[in-house]
């Protein structure tokens, strides 16, 4: 789980309030997006938002069963990802299908998250944090929180930087208001995810293929209820998420 289990201070994390009308979440691996904005996926989307998941990975390494191959995974954790990403009420779901393990925040990389920015125009982004120092961080993780940082700010927004995406319709620049990163060391914002976390417990259970993790029966559940309780102590909602907030430069 990447949710900070800790209670704050009523003061200590900005309430985020406002619903956007668009909203896009990226992840490494399938499963990530469900753990880290599961709870803001099911309730935003409830209130009208239109989520984009990107899966940045395709899950070839992710498997406990030494029976198991990467060639065999793979279609299986896509298919758990669309189960999953319908249940949480995403809108549109899209794989780039880098190996897992082995992603790059190189320019290639970068070039599709401008393009993902710039295709489903996000006012929010919601990612791993990169900058995870008081735990591990998995590398994928890092490559993807990077990425889109980078994406965010200055490359979707200025069109000198890769120019060729303006020769397809629909493709323009694009300002993101803000991030929300998971996992972060210091979170700064709070999202009440009291009306979506049914929903996500709903969301992870369709990625069955995780062999101890979360295949467990209800036992996920409870310890994502707890976490989601335990952050929103001293905040006057049951359940929420923390997040790390970066609001855009102009």
């Amino acid at each position: 789980m990447t949710t900070n289990a800790i209670p704050y201070e009523r003061t200590q994390l900005e309430i985020i309030e406002d619903v956007p009308e668009r909203a896009m979440v990226v992840f490494a691996h399938p499963d990530d997006g469900e753990l880290g904005a599961g709870g803001v996926i099911a309730a935003w989307s409830a209130q009208g938002c239109e989520i984009s998941m990107i899966t940045c990975t395709s899950g070839s390494s992710g498997s406990n069963d030494r029976s198991m191959t990467s060639d065999a995974i793979v279609p299986v954790r896509r298919s758990e990802q669309m189960r999953a990403s319908e249940v949480a009420g995403a809108k549109h779901v899209e794989f780039l299908d880098h190996p897992d393990g082995g992603l790059e925040a190189d320019r290639v990389f970068l070039g599709e998250m401008v393009w993902m920015i710039r295709k489903y125009r996000p006012e929010v982004v919601l990612c791993h944090d990169p900058h995870r120092f008081n735990g591990f961080n998995h590398r994928d993780h890092r490559m993807v929180g990077t990425a889109v940082l980078d994406a965010i700010y200055p490359y979707a927004r200025d069109h000198l930087h890769f120019p060729e995406h303006m020769e397809h319709d629909g493709i323009e620049p694009y300002k993101v208001r803000e991030v929300l990163m998971w996992g972060s060391d210091t979170p700064n914002a709070i999202v009440d995810t009291t009306n979506g976390v049914e929903k996500q417990i709903e969301a992870l259970h369709q990625h069955e293929s995780q062999v101890g993790g979360l295949s467990d029966g209800p036992a996920v559940g409870d310890r994502l209820r707890e976490r989601a309780k335990t952050v929103a102590t001293n905040y006057p909602f049951e359940y929420g998420q923390a997040y790390r907030r970066l609001i855009a430069r102009g």
